[in-house]
């Protein structure tokens, strides 16, 4: 018999329908995770023809390697075919089409569509005026819901538990995106979060207010050493952004203000797991790479599972669907 929190979640959840995927502050507890399990199935049995015959659509207006790359991989791995530009210079918005233009044509041909542009609330529109599903995958430094279901799998699977984890966020807070998205998913799970930022990069006013009205504890830090990371369970290192910079002598400033090295990590606890969205530049030394604590190339493959559980989730597949699929491929 189900406990009354199970009965709960497959109320809530066991007769999906499609919709949107586009920023996680919409995503219960339960929700999310019900998509942690989903991404559970799928990393036993990633190769799967749940999506035969449909279509998927990839528009980048912005560039992309593992963001892309991901859901093309999980798209594929699900039986469906993909179709998109990873260029906007190669659509029509180079001719004055609106995003609204592109949005419908494309909703012709596809079935959901995956979309990062570099406009924050592009995705959000896009969501108003199509007929299918988006996926954001990523709008300006606002949001990166599908990002953030890859960090939370990932720390899931590394901590066993979203509750109660101190985590330790660094380096670009003001223009990175995964950081903020984190900031609003991890709202349901009791966090302590750590903010270590120059003040140019600081964490914006607007999600300092957002962790004080859900009780959302943090601290910020401008030092980054061995003795400030000490208790971490989390080290989310992040990239600082030259493409979010109109002055590039401000960003020549910041650039490399914290780099992470081997020799940082004396004092770590045994469970700390080090993630970062990628790429990196020079924020992770490379002698950190086979070093226990490093995660971010599992996290980057998580990547894999995450998506294929958002392309089923805003389909309308259910976690029963996925389990009792019998198009699994070995």
């Amino acid at each position: 018999m189900l406990t009354l929190a199970l009965e709960k979640k497959y109320s809530i959840l066991k007769t999906m329908e499609r919709q949107n995927f586009v920023t996680i502050e919409d995503l219960s507890r339960e929700k999310i995770l019900y998509l942690l399990e989903m991404a559970g199935e799928f990393e036993r049995h990633p190769n799967r023809e749940l999506l035969k015959g449909k279509v998927v659509a990839t528009l980048f207006f912005e560039p992309s390697t593992r963001t892309q790359l991901s859901f093309q991989t999980a798209a594929n791995r699900l039986g469906a075919r993909v179709i998109g530009f990873s260029d906007a210079k190669t659509s029509s918005t180079t001719k004055g089409e609106t995003l609204k233009d592109t949005i419908l044509m494309v909703s012709n041909y596809a079935d959901v569509i995956v979309m990062r542009h570099f406009i924050e609330g592009a995705a959000q529109y896009a969501s108003e005026v199509a007929p299918i599903p988006i996926v954001n995958a990523g709008d300006g430094a606002h949001m990166h819901p599908s990002q953030c279901l890859l960090d939370l799998y990932s720390i899931y699977k590394t901590q066993g538990t979203l509750d109660n984890l101190n985590i330790y966020l660094v380096g670009d807070l003001k223009y990175g995106r995964t950081v903020h998205s984190l900031i609003t998913a991890m709202r349901h799970f009791h966090p302590t979060f750590h903010f270590v930022a120059p003040k140019e990069l600081a964490m914006p006013q607007e999600y300092k207010l957002y962790c004080k009205q859900h009780d959302i504890r943090f601290v910020e830090h401008t030092a980054f050493d061995e003795e400030v990371i000490a208790d971490a369970d989390i080290l989310y290192m992040t990239r600082v952004q030259k493409e979010r910079f109109s002055d590039l002598m401000e960003y020549e400033k910041v650039k490399n203000v914290y780099i992470l090295n081997r020799a940082m990590l004396t004092k770590v606890k045994d469970n700390m797991k080090i993630l970062h969205p990628l790429p990196r530049v020079n924020e992770i030394a490379y002698d950190v790479d086979d070093d226990p604590h490093a995660y971010y190339i599992q996290q980057a493959q998580n990547g894999l599972y995450a998506r294929e559980a958002i392309f089923s989730y805003c389909l309308g597949l259910t976690l029963e669907d996925i389990k009792n699929d019998k198009t699994i491929i070995e």
